[in-house]
């Protein structure tokens, strides 16, 4: 595999870490027009996205944990 499918691979492995979401499958023809820095930044989004979901769940752990001290 090149490193452009690996990238590929890694944007449709980590749009399937997604709770309830249906599995998605990336036809990598549709892709492979963009250049590596390209899909860096998509994978690049998709982690910031995935943070950004969790941060209000840290957020509520952390007054958690307060009110139980």
């Amino acid at each position: 595999m090149n490193k452009k499918e690996l990238l590929i691979n890694d944007i449709q492995n980590l749009l399937n870490t997604y709770d309830n979401v249906k599995k998605t499958s990336i036809n990598p023809k549709l892709l492979e027009f963009m250049d590596e820095k390209t899909l860096v930044n998509i994978i690049d989004s998709l982690l910031n996205q995935k943070e950004c979901s969790k941060e209000p769940d840290l957020e509520w752990l952390e007054k958690f944990k307060k009110h139980e001290n």
